[in-house]
């Protein structure tokens, strides 16, 4: 007969068998009566206990039957699973550890390990527990399941995704390892086929709150932001209180422009995790861009308060600092943001964190006339370009280099940066308008210094053969230029609360033939726009004066000053050649008002030169350029734009360092567009920047009748002036170094017959010169729309185009 103790622990196992825990429970007691360390009922005791969700007891069962039968690896594994419930996890793996000791072949235990090590964010610990269950039997479905997870946890996405995909071949239907493989391939930046993973997931499991989550990850990094907050709104039905998918649709909401709901989700979630620094940050970023700029800067300092090493979020704090002109705290910010990246491993100097800082920061130094430092900032900014590292936007670039080289390295690093590869070629249907439709695109449909350029221009289209198109994504500021410009397209679509896909589509909708971009790389500009292909032909003009970099814009308008033949190759874009290239307003009005010198605080006699270019486009070089010719030419006086208090005290700085008196230095504020020009009257020569020539700047002063002195740089930014006065055929405006600058200055300053000369031609040409011929102007524009229109018609790919009363195709 069997001893009374086996037959006890044979009906204990019979009941565990049979689901009855009460009475296995029961006959483990009773075992353990008659031999009290009998091993087995107590590691079954443990097992019953784990079944009724009580781990803690089950731990202490575990560990009295591990110390009756110390080489038994089983009860040290099972306690380690108990502690793990515990959420005890190192303890837990010291038990795992301790049952391997005993059994260095225990599968089991490698893989409790691993998952007690992942808890412990412990991932490469975890993987190499995952790798040893795999070195015991390969085809062990949790530990690749497991590996791929621990892996992904590491950033290994390729390493994961083989982990992942080896796991579903052994179990096609293993919800998690579709969820999984989604994740991997997110990290991959194969977007779309992680949305496929998704899918399976979901369809395994539809409760799955995590696969809906980062389903709408991938959904708005394609730009499928819309799809994303139903994939988001899905997961809030099943756990409305869920923070995360209230924040991640609080981003999908932020990328659909719609602010407010963007904002109600963000504050959603900080009411289940007021501390949520990155939500802060995301909320700020609503705010900032409904112009809520002062509530913007409050959300970025809540962000930093929760995490002060978060370097974005003092990279938008420094953004809203530049909106609000509170450029020295604006500097602030952004050189704690470039610390913070460089800290965190991202490398040092220029290009710490690969982000824009460095030229932005270097910018923002330049609308102060803050030079300390220039030199060395801008060669480390220039090699760092040169090395293919992003550094700057290619816009502050333009003020910063004259090279056309290194300006569409920049462009192109920011456009890969920016994720703006063009969308795969569209099928275009060939809609047989009797019109072409042309559609601008622009954030500057306002009292603006784009649109005071090319209102005429939209005016005077010829509605016989082109329907003119405007789509507006910036603020409608209910001005003069913005009720003029309202009526003067045949429709004016204000697409603001539009997201960039939602506008592509109404464009498509609308049969635009060719989308105008007005903007570029400029503030507010929207480029996905074209990336995702608004039309069968997109080019870029006015708002930016260089190269887009990017495969999406076929073509560039600019004339034969601003891009001669052999500069071609710094330009992505084919460029469309027109006798002069800057659209101008022969309606724009210089007020009857004379402004005395006095009132202007200017001398009453005495040569005044004058430049009220932006004082960013103000350098060292210039500068000093303009200071030796003030020192040669006695009394003269240099009238320069009001921008800032602090770069008005920098001038006067600088020039003492160059032995000039400061109060030789007059600045005047902003006045309305009419009194802004009448005051150029005052002037007797504009002196034009360097790299960045001044542009509806200088057509103003010389539609003013003021000269423009130009040196003529390499790059499109750098030639615009000399662009102006060749269509005005003024070369001797034009020279070709800072010694030939400075030079013709003072000749011009001391020799009065040779100045009057000039401004008499000046103002014989203003009303005759392609210039401000605003008819003849559109017309040769106009000529290039159906030049493009008839290639792309034709199946022809886009060419150089030149005008030149009837377009030349091709070169």
């Amino acid at each position: 007969m069997a001893p009374p103790a086996a037959v006890a622990f044979q009906r204990a196992l019979a009941a565990y068998r049979s689901r009855q825990w009460e009475t296995a429970r029961t006959h483990c007691k009773q075992v353990l009566k008659v031999q009290p360390k009998h091993a087995d009922a107590l590691n079954l005791l443990g097992i019953i206990a784990m079944q009724n969700q009580d781990p803690e007891r089950a731990a202490t069962e575990f560990a009295r039957a591990a110390a009756v039968d110390p080489q038994n690896p089983e009860p040290l594994h099972n306690r380690g699973v108990a502690l793990l419930h515990l959420r005890r996890f190192s303890a837990a793996v010291e038990s795992f550890d301790a049952a391997l000791a005993r059994n260095p072949e225990h599968a089991h235990a490698h893989l409790s390990r691993g998952n007690a090590l992942v808890e412990m964010h412990e991932y490469a610990r975890a993987a190499e527990a995952f790798s040893r269950v795999l070195d015991l039997g390969p085809d062990n479905t949790a530990a690749l399941h497991n590996r791929g997870l621990a892996l992904l946890h590491l950033k290994q996405h390729a390493a994961a995704l083989v982990d992942l995909d080896r796991a579903l071949e052994l179990a096609p239907d293993y919800a998690s390892a579709h969820l999984n493989r989604g994740n991997a391939l997110v990290g991959l930046e194969q977007h779309a086929a992680a949305i496929l993973s998704f899918d399976r997931a979901l369809a395994l499991d539809p409760a799955c709150v995590d696969a809906y989550n980062n389903r709408a990850i991938a959904a708005c990094a394609l730009g499928e932001h819309a799809a994303a907050v139903e994939s988001l709104t899905r997961a809030l039905e099943l756990r409305p209180d869920n923070a995360e998918s209230l924040f991640n649709r609080g981003n999908a909401l932020l990328g659909l422009r719609r602010y407010e709901a963007a904002i109600a989700d963000y504050d959603a979630a900080l009411v289940a995790r007021p501390q949520w620094a990155e939500a802060h940050a995301n909320r700020g970023n609503a705010l900032f861009e409904r112009g809520l700029v002062e509530a913007a800067l409050r959300a970025y300092d809540t962000a930093i308060e929760q995490a002060p090493a978060g370097a974005q979020a003092h990279e938008n704090r420094g953004i809203a600092l530049r909106t609000l002109r509170r450029y020295a705290e604006a500097i602030e910010s952004f050189d704690r943001a470039i610390a913070l990246r460089a800290g965190a491993g991202a490398g040092a100097g220029a290009g710490a964190g690969n982000s824009a800082l460095p030229g932005m920061r270097l910018q923002l130094k330049l609308q102060l006339c803050d030079w300390r430092g220039f030199d060395a900032d801008l060669r480390e900014i220039t090699s760092a370009v040169e090395r293919g590292e992003l550094v700057t936007t290619p816009f502050c670039l333009l003020a910063l280099s004259g090279s056309a080289r290194l300006q569409r390295l920049a462009a192109e690093r920011w456009v890969m940066a920016q994720h703006l590869a063009p969308s795969p070629p569209a099928t275009w249907s060939s809609w047989n308008s009797p019109k072409i439709r042309v559609g601008y695109f622009s954030a500057d449909f306002r009292e603006h210094a784009l649109a005071r350029l090319m209102a005429g221009t939209i005016e005077c289209h010829d509605r016989s053969r082109f329907e003119i198109i405007a789509f507006s994504f910036g603020p409608d500021t209910q001005d003069e230029l913005r009720h003029r410009l309202g009526g003067a397209f045949d429709r004016f679509i204000d697409v603001r609360s539009r997201s960039d896909r939602e506008i592509t589509e109404l464009s498509r909708s609308l049969s635009v033939d060719i989308a105008v971009d007005l903007g570029g790389f400029t503030e507010q500009s929207r480029p996905r726009i074209f990336a995702l292909r608004a039309a069968p032909i997109q080019l870029s003009y006015l708002g930016y004066l260089g190269t887009l970099g990017a495969g999406y814009m076929d073509y560039l308008i600019a004339d034969e000053i601003l891009i001669p033949a052999a500069s071609r190759q710094f330009y992505a874009e084919k460029i469309i050649y027109l006798p002069s290239y800057q659209a101008n307003d022969a309606k724009r009005r210089i007020a009857d008002r004379v402004f005395s010198r006095a009132e202007l605080g200017l001398p009453v006699t005495g040569f005044v030169f004058c430049c009220f270019n932006a004082n960013y486009k103000i350098n060292p070089t210039i500068f000093a350029s303009w200071m030796r010719i003030l020192a040669a030419v006695d009394g003269s006086v240099l009238f320069l734009y009001s921008g800032h208090p602090t770069a008005e005290a920098n001038l006067r700085a600088a020039a003492v360092l160059h032995g000039i008196d400061p109060r030789r230095l007059v600045f005047g504020g902003a006045l309305p567009g009419p009194e802004y020009r009448a005051r150029y009257r005052t002037a007797d020569l504009f002196l034009d920047t360097l790299p960045y020539n001044a542009g509806t700047t200088a057509s103003d002063a010389l539609w003013s009748g003021l000269p423009v002195l130009t040196q003529a740089g390499e790059a499109f930014a750098g030639r615009v002036a000399s662009s102006l006065l060749q269509a005005l055929a003024l070369p001797e405006l034009i020279v070709a170094n800072p010694a030939d600058y400075e030079r013709r200055a003072i000749e011009l300053a001391k020799n009065p017959a040779r100045l009057a000369d000039l401004k008499s031609a000046l103002d014989a040409k203003l009303r005759s010169a392609p210039l401000f011929d605003t008819a003849g102007f559109t017309r040769n524009l106009e000529s290039a729309y159906a030049a493009i229109h008839a290639r792309r018609v034709a199946g022809l790919p886009p060419d150089h185009i030149h005008v030149v009363g009837n377009p030349e195709l091709g070169t």
